[in-house]
């Protein structure tokens, strides 16, 4: 990674960061259908990223959220998870040449088929972590379920919005 995708990480970080915890927080869709953006972020780092620095990443991203959202950890544990498992994700569905160095994992630049089997999945697993450990002794699974899937929808459609409108199509040399 050169200091030019540093700095616009940073500034990514910063930005979905607060509109996160400023515009978000308070949308949610019939009551069932949160959007963590947040997930989003880390999904479009570059795919060079190694595990333990993206976790150290996903820790700090969602220890933030969780001091905003009064949540006790469970952005952070979810977060983490999620990037514990990209990495090993990233090489169960790469293609026998392989990917593009420096090319971002993002809609536009890898199309969205392969954008749907990337983030999915991926985002499926965090809102399933973080509502599991949200309910944990409630005895309320079928909740649990419904919000799961309303939020990876929610998130999932929310940010193909987001990559349509803000990021532009990487060029290969």
């Amino acid at each position: 990674m050169n200091s030019k995708t540093i700095f616009t990480s940073i500034i990514g970080l910063a930005l979905y960061f607060l509109i996160q915890i400023l515009v978000l927080k308070n949308l949610v869709l019939f009551g069932m259908a949160f959007c963590f953006l947040y997930v989003i972020y880390l999904l479009l780092l570059p795919i060079e990223i190694k595990t333990i620095p993206m976790m150290l990443l996903a820790f700090l991203l969602g220890f933030g959220i969780d001091i905003f959202y009064d949540s006790m950890g469970l952005h952070t544990g979810s977060a983490v998870m999620m990037a514990f498992l990209r990495r090993p994700w990233i090489q169960l569905i790469t293609p026998t040449g392989g990917y593009d160095s420096n090319t971002p994992p993002n809609l536009l630049n890898m199309g969205m088929g392969w954008f749907l089997t990337y983030s999915l999945p991926l985002i499926l697993l965090h809102h399933l972590t973080f509502f599991f450990i949200d309910n944990v002794g409630t005895n309320l699974y079928i909740p649990m379920i419904y919000k799961t899937l309303a939020s990876t929808a929610f998130t999932f459609v929310i940010g193909i919005i987001v990559q349509v409108l803000f990021y532009k199509k990487s060029r290969s040399l």
